[in-house]
């Protein structure tokens, strides 16, 4: 198969190829996919060359772990951007405690906390329907209010547990979980009425 036809192929055919180690199907991948992942890992990690370097190991881990991709559901979209999200958040939670013991970053470590895993009933997602709906969920996003905002900005681009949330705004972890629960039950209801 040559580089061009490689560009017709769907996501899903691509995650196939890849799984038969055909490295021009990962390099359309990291052409279609690499700007998308590069803005969220930098949104994370701002750093240029930590992100750089974060976008490079995401690739490896989908190279090397392809077989773990679940092809019945085929959802590309979410499984990419969650991963990368994934990685750059625990490079940020492991540069946050840096000189502290931290836990050993190897295969089961990345196979339980880095890849990721979804819900059997989760719809599948794709480039361009995210794309389509991204001014939706902006619009949800924007219903929120600073609050609801910060929160989960604590833990989907800082990586920040409930518990550290509740340490660093000095507020009780119920709190916490109400906060954080409340933002994501507004969101789905925004979502909804859209």
């Amino acid at each position: 198969m040559n580089s061009s036809k490689f560009r017709d192929l769907t996501d899903l055919e691509l995650m196939k190829e890849i799984s038969r180690f055909e490295s021009r199907a990962l390099e359309e991948l990291y052409d279609r996919y690499s700007p998308l992942l590069f803005t969220i890992i930098k949104k994370i990690s701002p750093n240029q060359g930590t992100a750089e370097q974060i976008l490079t190991e995401v690739f490896v881990i989908i190279w090397r772990k392809i077989a773990k991709f679940d092809f019945e559901r085929g959802n590309v979209y979410a499984w990419l951007v969650t991963l990368a999200r994934n990685k750059a958040v625990d490079s940020l939670r492991r540069e946050r405690v840096a000189g502290q013991t931290v836990q050993l970053y190897d295969d089961e470590y990345e196979d339980y906390f880095i890849l990721p895993t979804f819900e059997k009933n989760m719809d599948s997602l794709d480039f361009k329907t995210a794309f389509l709906i991204k001014p939706k969920i902006e619009r949800a996003l924007a219903k929120l209010t600073d609050t609801q905002k910060y929160v989960l900005h604590l833990a989907y681009y800082e990586g920040y547990s409930v518990d550290e949330i509740s340490d660093k705004l000095n507020v009780p972890i119920e709190t916490v979980r109400s906060k954080v629960m409340n933002a994501l039950h507004s969101l789905r209801d925004f979502l909804v009425r859209e």
